[in-house]
Formats: structure tokens, sequence, C-alpha cells
């Protein structure tokens, strides 16, 4: 006989300490997985680079397609164009009418030199020099008067001549009728010779007297011409003892002190033109080869860019500076002050339709030759060769192409590394 348990009543409780034991591990494989997925890319670049930097620590420019402009920055001083020193034409004691700084204009009285010494020369040259020319004066009448008894000679011997052609006719008319004896003819022929020679000689001695006395009254002009020369060199000294401004401007600098003692081409005072001004710029002597006279250049001045030229090139080095002077072309800046330091641009040279890109620290820690790449997140460093350079620019003759992304810092810290992680 089989017994009845309560075995059909009976229910099958599952354990929620399994259940919860399932979705854990669940959870652990799905973040496994999304681990895998997200991390495992980055995880491998970071094993596949050789160093890794923040991207806070670098810069970064595109390669880029486009006109190039080599040029070079450099600090200039603003300085006049014209600024003549004026200097004493004499020995004497100067007495200033202006002072430094102070505006004048053209032919404005700046200072007198007083010369006894040199206008006392004037003086007595000036009276040697009317004493030549009453000399000269005197030797013209004397010339005149010498010449109208040369003509009055001259026109006696003609008349005694023509007297004596007369006294031959009549003495051959006579001679053919045998009126007169052989002697007296003969006498008749040599009166009339004698006439000629008379005659001959005192043209010729005339002559001789117009030149003698021409040339004498050409020594006399001519030593007067020479003393008028001295005159005016003279005059022209004493006239340079008041020193007048050349150019409307500023006066400069008193060179000598007031009621001092100056000597003949001692400089005195010094004007400044302020219509006209130049900029003096030192340029590297490393662009010294690239430098020609009448290249372009921009002048910075209160934010505002003017156009200049180079207008000349020390042919000397000094300090590793090459000295310079850059001329502004039509528009001049207003206010300007002599020594004010001014930015200027100098373009050395101009290309079309080249690869460049940003300049960096990078040119100079790879010595033009390297850079680094970005592909994503990785850095790649590859050999590059670089041409000209500007302050903002670097040419790219190979390794690098339009629209790749590279890096402009320092590179230094990569340590040569191949490929290095960014870290964004």
């Amino acid at each position: 006989m089989k017994i009845a348990d309560t075995s059909a009543q009976d229910v099958i409780i599952e354990s929620k300490q399994s259940k919860k034991i399932w979705w854990i591990a669940t959870s652990i494989i799905a973040v496994i997985v999304l681990l895998f997925l997200f991390v495992g890319p980055a995880f491998s670049r970071w094993l596949d680079a050789d160093k890794a930097v923040a991207l806070e620590r670098i810069r970064t420019a595109t390669v880029t397609y486009g006109d190039f402009t080599r040029d070079v920055s450099v600090q200039g001083k603003v300085v006049a164009a014209i600024s003549p020193t004026l200097y004493s034409s004499g020995n004497g004691t100067v007495t200033f009418k202006v002072q430094a700084g102070e505006s004048v204009q053209k032919d404005q009285l700046l200072a007198v030199i007083d010369s006894p010494e040199l206008t006392s020369q004037l003086n007595q040259e000036l009276a040697s020099l009317s004493s030549m020319e009453i000399d000269q004066e005197r030797q013209e009448i004397q010339s005149k008067k010498q010449a109208l008894e040369n003509k009055k000679t001259v026109d006696l011997a003609l008349v005694a001549l023509n007297a004596a052609e007369r006294e031959k006719r009549r003495a051959e008319k006579a001679w053919k009728r045998k009126a007169i004896s052989s002697l007296d003819f003969e006498k008749a022929q040599d009166e009339l010779l004698n006439a000629k020679l008379a005659h001959e000689h005192s043209v010729q001695d005339a002559r001789l007297n117009d030149e003698s006395l021409a040339f004498e009254l050409k020594t006399k002009r001519l030593t007067v011409d020479r003393q008028k020369l001295l005159v005016s060199e003279l005059q022209r000294q004493v006239d340079g003892l008041a020193l007048k401004s050349p150019v409307n401007g500023i006066v400069g600098q008193l060179i000598v002190e007031e009621k001092t003692a100056v000597n003949k081409n001692q400089a005195v005072v010094s004007v400044v033109d302020l219509s006209q001004f130049e900029i003096e710029v030192q340029i590297p002597e490393t662009y010294a080869d690239d430098l020609l006279i009448g290249m372009d250049a921009e002048v910075q001045n209160s934010q505002k860019i003017y156009s200049a030229k180079l207008v000349s090139i020390s042919p000397e080095i000094q300090d590793n500076q090459v000295l310079g002077r850059v001329r502004f072309n039509n528009d001049i800046p207003t206010g300007l002050r002599q020594n004010q330091r001014l930015t200027t641009r100098i373009l050395l040279e101009m290309k079309q339709d080249i690869v460049m890109v940003k300049r960096g620290p990078f040119l100079e820690a790879g010595g033009g030759r390297v850079a680094y790449r970005l592909n994503g997140d990785i850095a790649e460093r590859i050999a590059i060769e670089t041409g000209a350079r500007s302050l903002a620019q670097v040419e790219v003759s190979a390794g690098l192409s339009p629209g790749d992304e590279i890096i402009i810092s320092n590179i230094e810290v990569f340590e040569g590394a191949d490929k290095v992680l960014i870290n964004r």
C-alpha cells in the first residue's frame, strides 16, 4: 500500500543570489567590451608611440600654397635727411641769435662771428683793388694817347710818301723834256724810295706799339681781375661770419658756447630740416648680400604702415651689422622726432606659387630639415627641405604638401622620437 505525501504541494523557489551574480557578470563583460572598443585603439596608439606630449604644450600650423614674401624686420631711428652744419669762415668770437630747439626759417640769422682780422684784410684788399683799377684806367688813357701818336706818325709818313710820289711824277715829265738834269731826276727817285720806307716802318712801328699797348692793358686787367677774385673770396668769408639757416627747420645743436673764440672752419651750429626724414636701420650682416638699393620697405608708425625704399647701404660692416637708410615715398608720417624708434620691414624677395608654412621654433630645433606631421593623434617625424625664410613664413622645398598639419613649436621636447602621441 502506497502512502501519500505532500510532494505534490512543493514549489521550487529560485535563489535571488544566483540572479544577482549573473547580472554582475554580464555588466563586467559589457564594460570590458566597451573598454576594448574605445580605450583599445588609444592604448594601441600609446603602445605604438615613442613619447607622449600634451596638446597644450604644442602649436600647429597647416602647410599652404601661395605667394611668399621674404623680408627682414629691423629697428630703425628717425634721422633728418638734411641736417647741415654751419662752420666759421674765419677766426673770431661767436654770438648766437637763437637757442637750440628753436624753429627757424630759411636765411634766418643764427649767429654772428666778430672777426676784426678778416674784416681788416678785406678793407686792405679793397683799397688795393681801387689802386689797381686806377692804374688800369691810367693805362687805358696812355694807350689811347700812344695809339693817337702812332696814327699821327703813320699819317705824316703817308703825306710825305704822297709828296714824294708827286715829285717823282714831276721829275719824270721834266726828264722827258730834258728840263732837269739826271742828278735831280735820280734825287727825286731816292726821295720817293725814302718816303716809302719811312711809311712802311711807321706802319710796322704803329702795329707793334698797338700790340705792346694791348699787352700792357691786358696785364693790368688780369691783375685787376685777380684782385677782384681775392676781394670776392674775402667778401664771401666776411659774409659767412653771419651764419644763416640754409633750410626751414629747427636749431639742432649749438656746438660751441656763447662768446667763445672759434677758429676758421670750426663747426658752430647745426640745423635740422623737419620736412624730410629718413630711417637709419641696422641690418644683420647675414642679409648683407641680399640687400640692393631701391628695395621696397614698410615703416610702422602708430599702427599705420608707410611705404618707403632703401636708398643707401653702408659698404662696411660694424658690430655684425650693416647700416642703411630708408626714405619715405610720398606719404610721410606727421609728428616724427629726431632719433625716434620705428619698426622697419625690408622686402628682400617675392616668390609666387610656392609651398610654405608658418615659421616657428621647429626650424631652429630641427635645423630646417626635420618636422613632425600630425596624423590623427600621432605626430610622425619626417625629413623636409626648407628654402627662403621670412618673418612669418618659411618656404618648404620638399617633404610636405599643402594641407599637411605640422608642429611648429619647439620639437626638442620630442627628443628625436619617430612617433609622438598627442594627448588631447
